[in-house]
Formats: structure tokens, sequence, C-alpha cells
């Protein structure tokens, strides 16, 4: 995320907004529905100096409200629902969660109107193609040329090397390769308007792209894995903490920028 913050300006933590889901959780004597985030994603936030405000999928906020954050992270989850781009279900696609992504489409539209940075991970990411006009892979397993970049077992990652693109805020950001962690069956297939690929697989796979104003990075796989390399939350917290000196309002007609 581009940022005009000067070296060694101060202020206050900038309040970042994570979305959450619902889930069945365990707690003390309970067993009821709760609202979810694994706790890495807060952790990752908070140690790159953030302060972490956690967003479930109930009624969007409008733009007003999501202007009073300086920074989003739309986290990973289950498939986005294909009748945002104009598909009907694969066989293997998981059922749509159609409330979060209506909250979560209506909050990067409003975040794009208010020149929030955003950071997308894995399912964000695959929210932000969508809202951009673009279309997933449904089910990489089933295509030609494409590895595995999940973990065959549960609860595991697969790794992955990512070649960045030169020249792009990905780029300066990470370096020009990297090892990730990553858990995806699905992926990107065509790009959004207004997006360029930053990184990919060796298989081609788009495994990271962005804005042309450099104010939203999307990454494919999950950083918040590896927290011994904070780089791209701190990216965000930087671009977050240079808005929170200069935030103003928006007009909340704008339509989400390319």
């Amino acid at each position: 995320m581009v940022s005009n913050v000067s070296e060694g300006e101060a202020g206050p933590r900038p309040l970042i907004g994570l979305t959450t889901y619902y889930g069945r959780g365990k707690y003390g004597v309970w067993d009821r529905d709760a609202a979810f985030l694994p706790s890495v994603y807060v952790t990752a936030v908070t140690r790159a100096g953030g302060r972490v405000v956690l967003l479930p999928p109930e009624q969007p906020w409008s733009a007003e409200e999501v202007a009073e954050l300086d920074g989003i992270v739309l986290t990973g989850g289950d498939d986005v629902d294909p009748t945002l781009y104009g598909e009907t279900s694969h066989p293997r696609t998981q059922e749509p969660n159609t409330r979060r992504d209506s909250f979560e489409t209506t909050l990067y539209r409003h975040a794009r109107q208010s020149d929030i940075p955003v950071f997308a991970i894995c399912r964000g990411a695959q929210i932000v193609n969508t809202v951009h006009g673009g279309t997933l892979h449904q089910h990489l397993p089933d295509l030609t040329g494409f590895d595995r970049h999940e973990a065959e077992v549960k609860d595991e990652f697969a790794v992955v090397d990512v070649t960045t693109v030169p020249g792009t805020a990905t780029s300066a950001t990470i370096g020009a390769a990297v090892s990730v962690r990553c858990h995806h069956h699905q992926a990107i297939n065509r790009l959004g308007e207004g997006l360029t690929v930053s990184g990919h697989a060796a298989d081609g796979c788009i495994e990271a792209f962005e804005t042309a104003d450099a104010r939203m990075l999307a990454v494919q796989w999950h950083p918040e894995e590896t927290l011994d390399d904070l780089r791209l939350f701190t990216a965000l917290v930087t671009a977050a903490s240079d808005r929170a000196r200069t935030r103003t309002t928006t007009d909340p007609t704008v339509e989400v920028r390319p």
C-alpha cells in the first residue's frame, strides 16, 4: 500500500478493520454460534503497529461508517458465491455464504471510495477480483498445468514459491521471490478491471495483484501464518497511519475506483 508517511513521524496507532465469519464455537460450558477469526490475523496486525476492530458479517456498514477506519484486512475463508461473477457452482464449490459476500463487497467498495488502504488475503483477494469484474477458477485440480495450492492434510498449508513482478508495490515490499503458505483450491481466472498482476507461482497461477494506486494489495496465500515476516502487514499499517493523520469524509456516491 502506498503511503506518504515521513520517517520519524509519530501518531496514534491506526484502526484496522478485520473481517470475520460466523461458525460454531465451544468455550467454557457453551456451544453456540460465534463470530470467528483465527487469532494470527489479530497478532499480525497488532505486532505491525495497528489497533484491531473485528467486523462480523452483519448489516453492511455505510460509507460514512467505513470511513472511520484507517485500514482494512479482507481475511480468508470459504469460497465466494459464483453468482458474483456470473457462473453456476462447480460440484466442489462450497455452499455460498451470501451474508458475508454482501458485507465484504460493500465494505471494499466503500473503502475504495474513501481511499482506505486494503490488504486482501486469499478469499479476500477473490472478493476484490469479483468487485472489479473478474472471474475465478472454481477448482484448480480440474485444470491441466496447475500444481496443488492446498495441502492434502487437514489444517495444514502447501508451500508455494512466488515470483513478484518488478516495479510493483508487492515486489517493493517483499522482494523478487518468496516462499509462501497457501491453501486455496480456487484462483484468479480473468483479472478484474484496474488490477495488475504483481506475483505468480511457477505454474502461472496468479498469487498477488494490486490496484494502480497501490492502495489495495491482494495475495492468494496466507501471510498471517508466518509471523516472523510481517512486511505486508507493516505496509498496510504504515499506509493506514498516513490516513489516520489526514482522514477526510468523501462523497459516498462515488463509484468504486479501478
